[in-house]
């Protein structure tokens, strides 16, 4: 996906009905050692990290349960979108663990640290509904009986980006995500070095030109 120039957007769906992903399965990790579990941990928090750096926006579609590592999963992406009756939390405290995979650091960047804290020590689980008022997820929906429905309005919000200039998107993701990390001034010099990139594009031509001449940009990407 990384280098497929033709992959605009990524969405992450569950092919399991009722569940986007459960977490860990702990009867699995019960018959590790330390040694084990520490290396899994860290396969996972690396994955998790893989698909935070993919250069196109992602989307999680949270059509049911998202525990544990699934709420990570879903983190690690740019954009979350629920269905009104799915389950989110960071359980790992209610099991004798904290989280492993990103949770500690995405959580707070999300909601801020005062709620990430409260989720985290509390391990509490919070519906879609919920997640939507604290900004965990940018959209909530009733869910359908088909139980697709946070699905269905993740490949809206997708159509809604695949018109954009897909080099402008990506510069757009690399200069927030570099930004959060940094003071301000150094964020802007990122977002100009960002820019910079995208000057000498086809599809900044593109736009210009369209926009001159009244009629919808046909960008490609270069």
């Amino acid at each position: 996906l990384r280098f497929d120039e033709k992959v605009h957007v990524v969405v992450f769906k569950s092919e399991v009905k009722g569940v986007f992903c459960a977490g860990a399965d702990l009867k699995e990790r019960a018959k590790m050692d330390d040694a084990e579990v520490g290396h899994f941990v860290k396969r996972l928090r690396n994955l998790m990290d893989e698909i935070a750096a993919l250069p196109v926006p992602t989307i999680a579609a949270i059509d049911g349960y998202a525990l544990g590592g699934g709420l990570e999963l879903a983190l690690a992406c740019d954009l979350r979108v629920a269905a009104s009756s799915a389950k989110m939390g960071l359980i790992e405290t209610t099991r004798g663990l904290l989280p492993g995979a990103g949770g500690t650091q995405r959580l707070p960047r999300c909601v801020g640290i005062g709620l990430a804290k409260e989720l985290i020590f509390t391990g509490r689980q919070i519906d879609g509904q919920q997640a939507a008022s604290m900004g965990l997820v940018n959209h909530t929906v009733p869910q359908n009986n088909e139980g697709d429905a946070a699905y269905q309005r993740a490949l809206t919000l997708a159509r809604e980006i695949l018109p954009q200039a897909p080099f402008a998107v990506k510069m757009g993701k690399l200069a927030i995500n570099r930004g959060m990390e940094v003071d301000i001034a150094s964020g802007m010099a990122i977002e100009g070095m960002c820019y910079a990139q995208n000057i000498p594009t086809r599809d900044r031509q593109e736009g210009m030109a369209a926009f001159r001449e009244k009629r919808p940009p046909q960008f490609i990407g270069k």
